[in-house]
């Protein structure tokens, strides 16, 4: 069975969604035994008592006295607040109380809390976030998202062969395909840290490497991991998402212009639906840092109700597929 660490007060809505989560979560995922509540005992409780999550020997709350703002500076900000909801939840992984950790908070936090806590995996120099993305073939994820914006090609390599393992035995990709993110297909397209990268994973045994990829090969090609510095990725992440909300404003407008267009949008109502829940982050619910020794997971900033509960079930099938062992021996293979 499964006990899981949530930051109660991370995220643009904590703590209400992540009780909700929290309560959705427990009543989907029998697999989870427990999740400990990390943060402000008073909001939690009054939280819990609003939105109907029971007293129940599955859930408890762990105190935690201050709180990382979205706008402090991560680093700084988990040393000087040692008793932060990010530190105290990070902490039960790290004493083997709680399984995995997850939190929508602050991400410069939860990185550094993690590496300064959890310890970076041997081999690895710095560690990544996998973020997925909806492609024809399934999912593609993303790495780095955003831990490590000045990244070094050698480690792209590692978050490359980690990518890979994530792939094959949490997603269930028999031999999963790596691209690096690049201005054009042809090998010799790029920037210096491009073309150094290029060469250092054609050289790399164990992976399925096909080369550069662009912007549309996320979306269209058979791609599992497609690999960048945090800068690139955090960037071209927000960008999708910011397309995804444009996209979805616009095409309301123009279905609601008419009476006509408007009984056509009815008839595809369920079409719509299902469009917005490929494509929508809830959906998928967190993204693992891989590169610590420990299952961390972490969430959308603006996460709601079901993200938080798709976050936990994702902390719980990475802890579940023993990913941190199937990383280190990749590493070292």
């Amino acid at each position: 069975m499964i006990k899981l660490s949530l930051d109660a007060m991370g995220g643009d809505h904590a703590p209400a969604v992540n009780i909700i989560g929290t309560k959705d979560a427990l009543a989907n995922y029998p697999k989870i035994e427990h999740i400990y509540l990390v943060g402000d005992p008073a909001q939690i409780k009054a939280e819990c008592e609003k939105n109907g999550l029971l007293p129940s020997p599955r859930w408890s709350i762990v105190a935690a006295s201050e709180t990382i703002s979205m706008s402090e500076s991560g680093v700084k900000s988990v040393r000087r607040k040692k008793d932060s909801s990010i530190n105290v939840a990070m902490e039960l992984v790290k004493n083997g109380q709680a399984d995995a950790f997850i939190s929508a908070g602050n991400t410069g936090a939860c990185v550094a809390s993690a590496t300064l806590k959890l310890r970076l995996i041997d081999g690895v120099d710095r560690a990544g976030i996998a973020s997925p993305i909806p492609n024809e073939h399934g999912i593609c994820n993303i790495l780095d998202a955003g831990a490590n914006p000045e990244a070094k090609p050698h480690h792209l390599v590692g978050y490359a062969i980690m990518g890979t393992a994530f792939a094959r035995y949490v997603l269930g990709v028999a031999e999963p395909k790596v691209g690096l993110f690049s201005n054009g297909e042809e090998d010799e397209k790029g920037t210096t840290f491009t073309k150094e990268t290029f060469a250092l994973l054609k050289e790399t045994s164990g992976l399925h490497f096909i080369g550069n990829v662009e912007g549309h090969d996320l979306f269209d090609t058979e791609l599992h991991v497609v690999l960048c510095d945090g800068f690139v990725g955090n960037i071209a992440l927000k960008t999708m998402e910011a397309t995804a909300k444009a996209m979805g404003k616009w095409l309301k407008q123009e279905l609601t212009a008419n009476p006509l267009r408007a009984i056509g949008a009815a008839l595809a109502k369920g079409a719509f639906r299902a469009l917005k829940e490929k494509s929508s982050y809830e959906s998928y619910g967190g993204c693992p840092l891989l590169g610590v020794n420990g299952v961390v997971i972490i969430a959308h900033g603006g996460s709601s109700g079901l993200a938080i509960q798709n976050a936990l079930r994702v902390a719980a099938e990475t802890v579940e597929k023993n990913v941190i062992n199937v990383i280190r021996v990749a590493l070292a293979t």
